[in-house]
């Protein structure tokens, strides 16, 4: 009876498709990474230790994983501000901020580092008014910061924005009729909704701000200990030859990357079942 009632399906069966896709996975994700991880073991435990500890290494942790959490906390602030800006208002030029969004996907990252450099360089449009006045943004850690923001913000604006057209108006009106004012309703009503999204929006603009190369190289000055990020070091490692050691390195910020994005993804989990059981 159970067999006469299964819903027919277009797709192929279960273990054709799961074969399929752990197939998929293997040979475009696991199998890079497991290389990655063989390499490494041309090191001594001692020689690994040294090379992922090392003073020069250690600082370009603290930049590239400092600056990548600032960044992706920044941009799901902004992010969330310039999605509610675009679906919940009409403006002239709507449409041209709306695809500007875009443009950091579709800008290559060594023009987006060329140009921001340009920009924040001490005779740049905006650096010559800065430095004045002691602030300097390029070939320091805060370029380094901007480029990241520039790169991950249309992750958060893209991610809620279709949250935010699909919620429902009727909710917000209801809260309203019971007394509630906007900051309640926003932060009771619709703040719970965008939660997943928000967390969704903060991992991938995270994930990326890490890996970051192109754009960063050029604002940042590439000073050692203190504008230099965790993807040169890696670079100057393959140039230099020492493949075990850029993978190393490498390895150790798999390792660190894969533990923070599974804990926002367990956090994004727990989140998702609380606000089913509350609604």
């Amino acid at each position: 009876m159970a067999h006469a009632l299964r819903r027919p399906s277009v797709l192929p069966g279960f273990n054709l498709a799961l074969g399929f896709t752990l197939v998929y996975i293997s040979m475009i994700v696991l199998v890079p990474l497991a290389a990655v991880v063989v390499k490494t073991t041309a090191l001594t435990l001692s020689q690994f230790w040294d090379t992922v500890t090392s003073p020069r290494v250690m600082a370009s942790y603290r930049l590239t994983f400092g600056a990548s959490l600032i960044a992706a906390l920044l941009n799901t602030v902004f992010g969330l501000a310039l999605a509610w800006v675009l679906e919940r208002y009409e403006f002239a030029g709507k449409r041209v901020v709306d695809a500007l969004v875009d443009l950091p996907f579709a800008l290559p990252t060594a023009v987006a580092g060329i140009a921001l450099t340009a920009i924040y360089a001490g005779n740049g449009w905006i650096g010559q008014f800065l430095e004045p006045l002691g602030v300097k943004v390029a070939y320091t850690p805060v370029g380094v910061l901007i480029a990241l923001v520039f790169i991950g913000l249309p992750f958060v604006v893209r991610t809620v924005q279709p949250v935010l057209h699909d919620f429902e108006a009727e909710l917000e009106e209801a809260a309203a009729t019971l007394g509630a004012n906007r900051w309640h309703v926003f932060v009771r009503v619709i703040l719970p909704a965008l939660a997943p999204a928000l967390l969704t929006g903060f991992t991938l603009a995270f994930a990326r701000a890490v890996g970051e190369y192109g754009s960063v190289i050029f604002i940042a000055g590439n000073v050692p200990m203190v504008s230099e990020i965790t993807p040169l070091i890696i670079v100057t490692k393959l140039e230099q030859f020492d493949y075990a050691g850029a993978t190393a390195v490498a390895s150790v910020m798999l390792l660190v990357s894969f533990a923070l994005i599974l804990a926002i993804n367990g956090l994004q989990s727990w989140n998702r079942r609380r606000y089913t059981r509350t609604h």
